[in-house]
């Protein structure tokens, strides 16, 4: 863990520095603003806004801090909205920095605290942080994930494909697509045309919609068939 360091956002919150990949873990321009933004408001409350559910299963491609599972735990608390969630880690957070990302500010006491307590429980296996929220995170790549779980929305928040294009090729997008409904949200803070092209091959109607602070546009797609 030699290789990662804190870095101060746009917005005061931290992310990561990956000195091996050479990139941060969120948006330089604002970690929480971007999490908020793209993860939370354009992918669980747009499908809560088009669909009448009081529960929710998400998929997390690149689970990293946890950031974007807290900001969403805590909303499903808020909103008395049950919440299964699994992440995919490849190289899982030790949690000691997990601990000192600063992210208590951002949710409940209760909940920062049970993430505290169960983050390593909760490998390969589902766990009860709080009455209305399941986590289980995945330490392994992308297409070593396996699961009969289907779920309602795909958070795709892998490094930018510059530093790694093997999570954006067909083939892994075919592969962890397979595990979202019918339906389903596809999300992530990016917007190409080989992404665009690739999720249309697979079934997606494309959105192209505003991006968070710092990036002008970005994707969300509904599966369709």
């Amino acid at each position: 863990m030699n290789n990662l360091s804190f870095v101060e956002t746009a917005d005061g919150s931290n992310t990561i520095f990956n000195a091996s990949v050479g990139e941060n873990y969120h948006s330089h321009h604002g970690a929480f603003q971007e999490s908020q933004h793209v993860f939370l408001r354009s992918g669980l409350e747009y499908f809560l806004s088009q669909h009448n559910t009081t529960a929710v299963k998400i998929l997390e491609v690149g689970f990293g801090t946890g950031l974007n599972f807290l900001l969403t735990a805590d909303f499903c608390t808020l909103n008395n909205i049950q919440l299964h969630y699994t992440g995919i880690e490849a190289f899982p957070l030790t949690q000691d920095i997990i601990f000192n990302t600063g992210y208590n500010k951002y949710v409940s006491s209760e909940l920062w605290q049970s993430y505290q307590e169960h983050y390593f429980n909760a490998f390969d296996k589902s766990v009860s942080l709080t009455s209305s929220v399941n986590l289980s995170i995945a330490p392994r790549k992308l297409l070593e994930f396996t699961t009969s779980d289907t779920f309602d929305i795909l958070y795709f928040d892998a490094f930018a494909v510059r530093y790694q294009p093997e999570m954006w090729n067909d083939e892994s997008l075919e592969y962890i697509c397979r595990f979202l409904k019918t339906g389903g949200v596809f999300v992530t803070y990016a917007i190409t045309g080989n992404l665009k092209r690739s999720l249309k091959k697979l079934g997606f109607a494309i959105q192209k919609i505003p991006g968070a602070p710092g990036k002008r546009e970005m994707l969300r797609a509904i599966k369709e068939c």
